[in-house]
């Protein structure tokens, strides 16, 4: 058997080999012989089956079975020439010849590894910069706007024509075509007008409408609304207002504060003040983080940092970006990539250099978080997926088994891993600012 192996460079690497058929059939009477051993072929007693009649009944099983020994023998001898350890490798090697004549295969394989890179100094690229600050202005702004969402709803004293804010107390009965439907009908219903409860253009039609007021509203129902009956439809809702209500005033003070921070005792409205500060400016940094800081970082080190990048990776995410760009085709666009191999493959490279950018980035965040010593586990991805989910109102267990079942915790791990070492190296340097 003749091997020729060639690292091709940090994170591929290629061998072609030549196997004699004497090789295959070697495999095959020795696969053959250990057959006969555990083989059960009727009219012959376990063991004792003649090498021929397992040839027989297995015939082109062996042939495959012997081909593919062959192959591990010239991926074993062809990594040994090369000093590659089986652990350094990414994915399944790739057979991309296989040419079988009478008396020899014609075999290449390929194969992708790990990269290694050379970080180098890479705090140096993490620039300092001046963590956000809140003025006592906008924290006093910050904790009116808290008070006004806690103070009571009542009623306007003058009978005065509704605004936006106001909440109106309605009873109300809808119609399509002068008949009443299901649900369209509810008395002394609490409606903040602004707020965008109702179907576009109800609530507008209420300003300027005062206490103790009917009115007629017409409204045309979503394409998209939830009943199929209703879609589209036009409607009018007889409308009567019964009250027009408005927050109350709440005083600012140690009273207010020890309301909003009932875990401690001795709350003031200073502490008050002290916690929505801190909370504002962690909002804000977070801010500067996720919009500014964590791409532009990413990016110094994807532009900076060179590193060869394993083809089949960068062919595999040039593939998913050509199949979700495909979801969005119609059926003739399609059919035209289908017949027309030349534009497929000119599409294919648009995507290129995205692909590259973002398997370069994957890798250079598993080097970060591999010298930072981060780590996401599982539970931490789970607990983040059930906080999401019932901050939406989903049923957390569901969310996470959809999220497990379409194959998506591991990207939801790495994004939580390129969160965690991004704000790592942006956290050390706000120290030095």
């Amino acid at each position: 058997m003749e091997i020729k192996s060639n690292k091709i460079n940090g994170a591929n690497a290629e061998i072609k080999a030549t196997i004699s058929m004497e090789i295959v059939n070697a495999n095959i009477e020795k696969i053959a012989k250990e057959l006969t051993k555990t083989a059960s072929v009727q009219g012959f007693r376990k063991g004792k089956v003649p090498v021929s009649i397992v040839k027989k009944q297995y015939g082109e099983r062996l042939v495959q079975d012997a081909e593919a020994e062959a192959l591990r023998n010239v991926l074993s001898t062809g990594l040994e020439e090369m000093s590659i350890a089986n652990e350094s490798l990414i994915g399944e090697p790739t057979i991309s010849q296989f040419d079988k004549g009478d008396d020899k295969i014609e075999v290449t394989v390929k194969i992708a590894m790990r990269p290694e890179i050379d970080m180098g100094d890479y705090t140096s690229k993490v620039k300092g910069f001046k963590k956000p600050s809140v003025s006592d202005k906008d924290v006093d702004k910050r904790i009116a706007d808290i008070a006004q969402n806690q103070a009571p709803l009542v009623d306007i004293k003058r009978n005065r024509k509704m605004k936006e804010g106001d909440t109106a107390v309605i009873d109300f009965e809808g119609s399509v075509d002068g008949v009443p439907f299901d649900g369209g009908k509810a008395e002394n219903h609490s409606l903040l007008l602004g707020s965008g409860q109702f179907i576009p253009g109800f609530e507008d039609q209420l300003i300027g409408v005062k206490r103790d007021e009917e009115v007629v509203v017409k409204v045309t129902f979503p394409e998209s609304y939830g009943s199929t009956e209703l879609a589209g439809k036009d409607a009018e809702f007889k409308v009567k207002v019964n009250q027009v209500k408005v927050k109350g005033d709440v005083e600012i003070d140690d009273e207010l504060a020890k309301r909003l921070l009932p875990g401690e005792e001795d709350a003031t409205l200073e502490s008050l003040k002290k916690q929505v500060k801190d909370q504002m400016e962690a909002e804000e940094l977070s801010k500067l983080y996720n919009d500014d800081l964590k791409p532009a970082l990413l990016e110094t080190f994807v532009s900076e940092i060179s590193f060869d990048l394993p083809e089949f990776v960068v062919e595999q995410e040039i593939d998913m970006a050509l199949n979700k760009s495909a979801s969005g085709m119609n059926e003739e666009e399609i059919t035209e990539l289908k017949e027309n191999a030349d534009k497929l493959t000119e599409l294919r490279e648009t995507f290129r250099d995205e692909a590259v950018r973002s398997v370069k980035a994957t890798f250079i965040i598993d080097s970060l978080a591999l010298a930072e010593n981060i780590k996401v586990e599982e539970q931490e991805v789970m607990q983040t997926i059930y906080y999401e989910a019932m901050q939406m109102g989903q049923d957390p267990q569901k969310a996470y088994e959809s999220y497990k079942e379409q194959g998506y915790l591991p990207a939801i791990q790495m994004s939580m891993v390129e969160d965690k070492v991004l704000s790592s190296l942006l956290n050390a340097k706000i120290k030095e600012a």
